[in-house]
């Protein structure tokens, strides 16, 4: 399921950034910077760290890619630039310190004790169970995977300093569930601004002076149980090219989609991702895999054929294979295989076992 996220409306989050200022009692920033990724932000908040060693300084700088940033100084013109350019021009732009803490966490930590407190535990936890909890550990998962896809770009020398400049970020959309909560609360107060920001943009990074807005996603794809995939790019993507590629919710390399066309049972076997293998052995097809491996059936009853593919570091894949009684339009019966548990030692126990019964219970009147 394609979904394309319309682009950031930026003066409503820069309304929402300057409400959240004020609410926190800090005078409105001077430059609002707005950059093409989540990535973009935390290389460019990481480049703010004064202590930081000119041989990351420099790594740092050559992992800035594509895209454009757009700085919009406060009662001054626009400036479009390239990342490196904004790069070069944060020393003049005096940041200041970081004021998550200020606009973000505090007042969230107020509100959330004044509401507990006022709906007792329960109510709190029934509200939550109504507003936000539905949605917070997907959210809370894609989050990881994207401050995780940062610190792979940056290498295992620099990832660390990468991913915890992504703490320091408000999540700007992928704050929503908890917002949620306040917000069907009539209870924002404070955070009215950080949800105006949530609504119209991606990840920001606030400082004395400077704010850091990344924009939303161009591209989003889901399966239907709402599992980030795509077999033809990025699952997750941002103007500038940062994404990320996913199968069924599985993290994957950018070219194993492809790669699947030319797969085969020695790779299969040889692949040492436990969870990549079962999305291979899926797609390559088990009775393929049976034949081409020239594996020998464990079992078999007049209910069906149980076969066991053993693999190197894995539980063992058992399937019941199964002739459908009912043919076919063209007078062909069709086979089944069903995944059944790697206990399963007979056909009938397999089968059984699909209908949630033991063997002993599994007497079929008749078979469709």
């Amino acid at each position: 399921m394609p979904f394309t996220a319309l682009p950031a409306d930026r003066p409503r989050a820069e309304a929402g950034i300057a409400a959240a200022y004020r609410a926190a009692g800090l005078t409105e920033p001077a430059h609002v910077l707005w950059v093409p990724s989540p990535l973009t932000g935390a290389l460019l908040t990481a480049l703010l760290d004064p202590g930081l060693a000119a041989e990351a300084r420099t790594a740092l700088l050559a992992l800035l890619g594509p895209g454009t940033c757009v700085l919009r100084p406060t009662g001054a013109p626009e400036r479009v630039l390239t990342p490196q350019e904004a790069a070069a021009l944060l020393p003049s732009l005096e940041a200041g310190a970081p004021v998550r803490e200020q606009v973000r966490s505090a007042p969230w930590e107020r509100q959330r004790q004044e509401v507990a407190a006022e709906l007792g535990a329960r109510g709190y936890a029934e509200a939550w169970a109504r507003t936000g909890g539905p949605r917070w550990d997907p959210v809370q998962g894609l989050v990881q995977r994207i401050r995780a896809a940062i610190g792979e770009r940056a290498g295992e020398e620099h990832g660390p300093l990468v991913r915890r400049a992504t703490l320091d970020a408000v999540l700007g959309q992928h704050d929503a569930p908890w917002l949620s909560l306040f917000a069907e609360l009539g209870r924002l107060g404070p955070l009215a601004g950080v949800a105006e920001v949530a609504a119209s943009a991606g990840w920001w990074w606030p400082r004395a002076r400077l704010v850091i807005v990344a924009e939303r996603p161009v591209e989003l794809h889901r399966d239907e149980p709402g599992r980030l995939h795509n077999g033809e790019g990025p699952a997750l993507a941002y103007p500038d090219g940062f994404g990320l590629h996913a199968w069924r919710g599985m993290a994957v390399e950018p070219g194993f989609v492809a790669s699947l066309a030319t797969l085969t049972a020695a790779r299969i076997l040889h692949e040492e991702n436990a969870e990549l293998r079962r999305v291979m052995l899926e797609h390559f097809g088990y009775d393929r895999y049976l034949a081409e491996t020239g594996a020998a059936p464990v079992h078999k009853d007049k209910t069906g054929t149980l076969w066991r593919i053993d693999l190197p570091f894995d539980e063992p894949v058992v399937m019941v294979e199964v002739l459908n009684s009912t043919p076919e339009p063209d007078g062909t019966h069709r086979t089944y295989y069903l995944r059944v548990p790697p206990r399963t030692r007979t056909a009938r126990e397999g089968v059984a076992w699909t209908f949630g019964l033991t063997a002993e219970e599994y007497h079929p009147q008749k078979e469709t």
